[in-house]
């Protein structure tokens, strides 16, 4: 009989985190949940531990994880990020599944490889932020990344179907469905709603990913995250509008070939993927009936009207510490905006401010990233609030 695979959720409360979990109760026999961790909802968490008996929990929020201490004095909780950072290391775990919002993803990824884990990585400002990090980690011959990003998952795939994967890319076709606001002008997105912004017409994700497609910045740190997992340059990087999100993303080899990978828009496909690899396994989804899709469309995207895209490229280019100016001042925007301080327009031009008034470093190490970090929350508050 093959042994369960061991597994830690970084994130088990947010939507992947539930998501992953909703794909190991179809295959218990295949899977042990054996941490979790949440930055605060500790009334979901409490009710997963209930349910998974998780011999390992971890809270991020100081205050919450206090709480969950009391309620529950018979659990092992640990309390911050260091808890948060010391399930990411258990020695008995085969995979840790990153899925923490923001940079506070890219400490734990970093651990878990240097512990030699296989990590399944649905974080991806963890390599927006810290992608040379990680790459030397990787280098260095510790632990593997699965990609979780639906995106990402579908290179994935794609790469593995051919006998030197890697080495024989031209181009890799990030897929991208749009968002509400696809076509939409200037003037029209001005007057985007919270309300709006948030509903998503394929995908159901977290509050902040799903501004982020709306904007087009989700898909601008999916072309950083793709440079760092598949050692492909910007020029070989290609984003193309698919409003359906049947094709979830396309690799032309240098034969001019193209693979592509297919199926309904639902993460747990992505996940199923990554925690069963290198077998397949049912992830739940809905299977796809190619007969009932009446047509699959193509279009460029519109960097002039949606300058996240733009921006995100422009970071990869100048490299260093811009990429986490990047994340830091669209993470703080698109909370403004949520607030409704700010609107969806605004989320752009607050970035690109930010990013004038930064002097990158080269090659930063963990801590000089920290600081460029706080440095461009403390810009942009300051700003919005001045």
């Amino acid at each position: 009989m093959m042994n369960k695979k061991r597994i830690v959720i970084l994130g088990s409360t947010g939507s992947i985190g539930q998501q992953a979990l909703d794909v190991i109760k179809l295959h218990s026999g295949l899977y042990e949940v054996i941490g979790l961790s949440a930055n605060n909802n500790i009334d979901l968490l409490e009710q997963q531990i209930k349910e998974f008996e998780s011999p390992y929990i971890a809270v991020r929020d100081v205050n919450k994880g206090g709480i969950l201490k009391e309620r529950m004095p018979d659990k092992n909780i640990l309390i911050g990020p260091d808890g948060v950072n010391e399930l990411a290391s258990l020695p008995e775990a085969d995979i840790v599944l990153i899925a923490v919002v923001g940079i506070a993803g890219l400490k734990p990824t970093l651990i878990a490889l240097e512990n030699d884990k296989t990590v399944a990585l649905a974080t991806k400002e963890a390599m927006v932020t810290g992608g040379h990090l990680i790459e030397a980690v990787l280098r260095q011959g510790h632990g593997s990344i699965i990609p979780v990003d639906s995106e990402h998952s579908a290179i994935y795939q794609c790469l593995h179907a051919s006998s030197h994967p890697g080495q024989e890319i031209k181009r890799i076709l990030l897929t991208a469905s749009g968002g509400p606001f696809r076509g939409w002008t200037i003037n029209e997105l001005k007057k985007v709603t919270r309300q709006q912004a948030l509903n998503h017409p394929n995908w159901r994700m977290g509050k902040r990913i799903t501004v982020d497609s709306a904007t087009m910045m989700n898909k601008g740190f999916e072309i950083i995250e793709a440079h760092w997992l598949f050692n492909v340059t910007l020029e070989q990087i290609e984003v193309i509008v698919h409003p359906q999100s049947i094709i979830h993303s396309m690799v032309e080899f240098v034969d001019h070939s193209i693979i592509a990978q297919m199926g309904m828009p639902d993460m747990r496909v992505a996940i199923s993927y990554a925690l069963s690899y290198p077998m397949r396994v049912s992830s739940g989804a809905k299977e796809l009936d190619l007969t009932s899709v009446s047509s699959l469309t193509f279009e460029q995207p519109d960097e002039a009207t949606f300058k996240c895209l733009r921006l995100a490229k422009e970071a990869l280019r100048i490299g260093g510490t811009m990429p986490v100016v990047l994340n830091a001042a669209d993470e703080v925007a698109v909370e403004m905006f949520l607030q409704g301080r700010i609107g969806f327009t605004d989320i752009a031009d607050v970035i690109e401010k930010a990013m004038d008034a930064h002097a990158p470093l080269s090659n930063p190490s963990l801590e000089e990233i920290y600081a460029a970090d706080a440095a461009t929350r403390r810009f942009v508050n300051n700003k919005l609030e001045g």
